[in-house]
């Protein structure tokens, strides 16, 4: 039997690192997308391992499922519940173990959690099943658009969509859709995954890979959101990695070491997205002025919430240069994601039309007009 499953990328408009110590985040998904497709073993196939293949990093791991057995001999061969454990420190310590006797070259070592991670949502659902698991992905990693959080629901659902738990009928070709509740499960799953990739994610990644379209988070809580503002962003990519489980625990060393001060950082950030979900909830409006308005103000939004990103020490040179390039043609941008490289997001105004171009050292160049002679 074949699944495949497709998870989409994401951008956080405000909220990100604030969102981890209690304040809103809103995000939305865009439509580039993590793709996985699972292959269970026939007999005919004569294999008995479980196959992990990462084709946009031309890499393959497998490993004998008597190994994996070793490694987990309390396991059961199949799930015993739909709901996702936390990884325990000696499952930890077993996937360790399978992971380190792999040939992951030292460029691309960051990929090792993203194997953990696999390692642990294949094992806990499906056992001992000897597969085939490829990946592809139009995301670059570590570059702030939820590489990492979409492979794991992308994952999650292709694992999950072959057991009794979701309800699909897998007889049916193109793609379906899971119900709300099945959702549910899948994220709850997908969390789990990325705990194991960054250690204390907020879970807002996750979930709005998992649901989609535009979300308001805080706490754990998630609102889906109905917004009737249309916006136009550019995402640069400074192509700068970075590590996001560093720079959230910059961010928590930050605040331990000044907790008043942080404290009011994080409450200004909670007040900017919540200030912008009432503007793209506000009803649209035919009257350009309107819009402008509206276009001013989040951008307005966006670069005070870059500004308190910067206080919290997550930017970086590149994403500076990105700035300055922006606000040249008066243009608001912030970094979205984790910072520290990745990428950024420019507010286009609806009056303006415009043509980016890449210079050698990836840094963007725009080239703008006006529509009208007012703007």
């Amino acid at each position: 039997m074949e699944v495949k499953a497709r998870a989409p990328g994401k951008i956080i408009l405000s909220g990100e690192h604030a969102v981890v110590h209690g304040s809103t985040a809103v995000a939305a998904s865009i439509n580039l997308y993590t793709y996985v497709t699972l292959r269970f073993s026939t007999p005919s196939d004569d294999q008995d391992s479980l196959k992990l293949v990462l084709k946009d990093e031309g890499l393959e791991f497998s490993w004998p499922t008597n190994r994996i057995k070793q490694e987990f001999p309390e396991s059961s061969a199949e799930p015993q519940s739909p709901a996702p454990p936390s990884c325990s420190v000696e499952s930890a310590k077993s996937i360790a173990s399978l992971v380190e006797g792999l040939n992951i070259p030292e460029a691309k070592i960051a990929i090792a959690s993203g194997v953990s991670a696999f390692l642990w949502l294949y094992t806990s659902i499906h056992g001992f099943k000897p597969a085939t698991v490829s990946f592809t992905s139009e995301l670059p990693m570590g570059s702030g658009l939820g590489s990492s959080a979409s492979f794991c629901v992308a994952l999650a659902a292709a694992l999950l969509a072959c057991t009794d738990f979701v309800s699909l009928d897998l007889k049916q070709q193109g793609w379906q859709s899971f119900q709300e509740k099945q959702l549910d499960l899948v994220n709850k799953w997908a969390f789990e995954g990325e705990k194991i990739i960054h250690g204390k994610p907020s879970g807002i990644d996750n979930s709005v890979s998992a649901y989609g379209n535009i979300i308001s988070f805080k706490s754990g809580s998630m609102t889906h959101m109905k917004a009737n503002t249309l916006l136009k962003m550019l995402i640069t990519n400074t192509k700068v990695g970075r590590n996001t489980k560093a720079l959230v625990a910059g961010v928590s060393e930050r605040m331990l070491r000044h907790p008043d001060a942080m404290a009011f950082v994080f409450s200004a950030v909670d007040s900017i997205s919540q200030e912008l979900t009432l503007i793209l909830q506000s009803p649209a409006s035919d009257d350009v002025l309107s819009v402008t308005e509206k276009e001013e103000k989040i951008g307005e939004l966006m670069e005070m919430n870059q500004g308190l990103l910067q206080s919290m020490g997550v930017s970086h040179v590149t994403i500076e240069t990105v700035l300055r390039t922006t606000l040249k043609y008066k243009l608001a941008s912030k970094l979205t994601g984790a910072g520290g490289g990745g990428c950024v997001l420019t507010l286009l105004p609806t009056c303006i039309l415009f043509t980016p171009h890449l210079d050698s050292d990836s840094v963007v160049r725009l080239r703008f007009r006006c529509r009208k002679s007012s703007c």
